[in-house]
C-alpha cells in the first residue's frame, strides 16, 4: 500500500529539497502505532524542518511534521486500537522522527493522547502545538494566582499561533487581554479573538534603563523573548506572573532581578515537548471545554501537502496568521 507524504532530501553538496513523493509502508520506521493521519498544521518547527533544519533535523531523507492527529490503523499496544482517534505533538516528532507531513505515520503509543470528546482532528490540528502550549500557559498562569478580574493580561506576538489561541482562551474565560502585534492589519483579527486592547509592538520592543515601570499587567503570555520580555517584567503588578512560551525576538534576556525581588514576579518556563501524558490530557481536556470553536475556526488557513514548501518559508519571516491546517489527503 502507498501512501503520500512531503520527503525533504540533502543532496551531497549538503543542500535539502522538499517534494511530496510517493511511499510505502515498509519505508516507515518501527513504533507500536500506525496512524492513518487526517491533519497537521505549520508550526516555526516545521519551517525549519522543511527547509535547512535548523540543526533539528538528524537524518535524511525525512518526514516533517511536529502535529498530526488522526485515527489508529494498527497497534500492538493494548492502549490503542484500529479506529481510535488521536492526536500527537510534541516528542520530537517530526525533528528527530519522522512527522505528520504524511498519509500514514508509525509513532510510539507513549507519544500519542485520545482526541477529547467534542474536538475533530481538524480542530485539534487548529489548535496543535501552538495551542497546546498556549493552554499550557494559561493552566501555569491560573495555578500562580491568576484570576479575572485582577487587571489585564498581556498576550506578545498575539497575531502568532500561540498568541491566537491564548487570546481566545483568556478572553473566553473572563480575562480582559491586550494583544501585542506588529502587524497594525491583525488588529480586527485580534479583537474578534476577543482581545480588548491592541498595543503596538514598538511600544514594549526597547529595553529602558528603569527596572521597574508602572504596575501595568495581571499576566502574560510571552511568545517573543528578548528585550520585550526584559521590558515587560518591569510593568507587572505584585506578584504576577510571565508564562515564557517562545523566543521571535531573541534568547537573550537584557533584564535585571530587581521584578523578581521587589514585585515578587514569576517567570514560568513552559515546555509542551516533554509534557507527562497527565499534564497532556489535562490541557487537552481543557482545550475542548475553554477555547471557543467558533473563534478557532476564525484562525483556520487551510493548506495541502503540496503548499508545505511555501509555508515554510512563510512561517519563518513571520508572515503566517492564526493557525494554518493541512489537509494530507487533499
Amino acid at each position: 500500500m502507498s501512501f503520500r507524504a512531503l520527503r525533504v532530501d540533502k543532496n551531497d553538496d549538503g543542500k535539502t529539497s522538499a517534494a511530496v513523493v510517493e511511499m510505502a509502508l515498509s519505508d516507515l520506521p518501527e513504533a507500536e502505532v500506525t496512524v492513518a493521519v487526517e491533519y497537521s498544521t505549520v508550526n516555526y518547527k516545521d519551517g525549519l524542518c522543511i527547509g535547512p533544519g535548523g540543526g533539528l533535523v538528524r537524518n535524511y531523507p525525512h518526514i516533517p511534521g511536529i502535529d498530526f492527529a488522526g485515527t489508529v490503523e494498527t497497534s500492538s499496544d493494548a492502549r490503542y486500537k484500529p479506529g481510535d482517534k488521536v492526536v500527537l505533538t510534541g516528542w520530537r516528532v517530526g525533528e528527530a522522527h519522522w512527522g505528520g507531513y504524511s498519509q500514514r505515520a508509525r509513532v510510539k503509543a507513549d507519544w500519542l493522547v485520545p482526541l477529547p470528546d467534542g474536538l475533530s482532528a481538524k480542530q485539534a490540528m487548529a489548535v496543535g502545538t501552538a495551542g497546546f502550549t498556549a493552554m499550557l500557559a494559561v493552566m501555569a498562569l491560573e495555578a500562580h494566582g491568576l484570576k479575572p478580574g485582577r487587571g489585564p493580561v498581556l498576550v506578545t506576538g498575539a497575531a502568532g499561533g500561540v498568541g491566537s489561541v491564548a487570546t481566545a482562551i483568556l478572553a473566553n474565560l473572563g480575562y480582559e487581554v491586550a494583544g501585542v502585534t506588529g502587524r497594525p492589519e491583525t488588529a480586527e483579527y485580534l479583537r474578534g479573538l476577543g482581545a480588548a486592547r491592541i498595543v503596538a509592538r514598538a511600544e514594549l520592543n526597547e529595553t529602558t534603563k528603569r527596572p521597574l515601570e508602572g504596575e501595568t499587567w495581571a499576566g502574560c503570555v510571552d511568545a517573543v523573548g528578548g528585550a520585550m520580555l526584559a521590558r515587560v517584567l518591569g510593568q507587572m503588578k505584585y506578584g504576577a506572573s510571565v508564562a515564557a512560551v517562545g523566543l521571535a525576538g531573541g534568547a537573550g534576556l537584557p533584564a535585571t532581578v530587581i521584578p523578581f525581588l521587589l514585585r515578587g514576579v514569576n517567570l514560568l518556563g513552559i515546555d509542551s515537548v516533554m509534557q507527562p501524558y497527565d499534564n497532556r490530557l489535562a490541557a487537552w481536556k481543557r482545550i475542548a471545554t475553554d477555547l471557543p470553536m467558533d473563534k478557532l475556526e476564525a484562525m483556520i488557513v487551510p493548506a495541502t501537502l503540496g503548499d508545505l514548501p511555501r509555508l515554510g518559508t512563510d512561517i519563518l519571516q513571520g508572515q503566517v496568521r492564526g493557525r494554518v491546517v493541512v489537509d494530507v489527503n487533499a
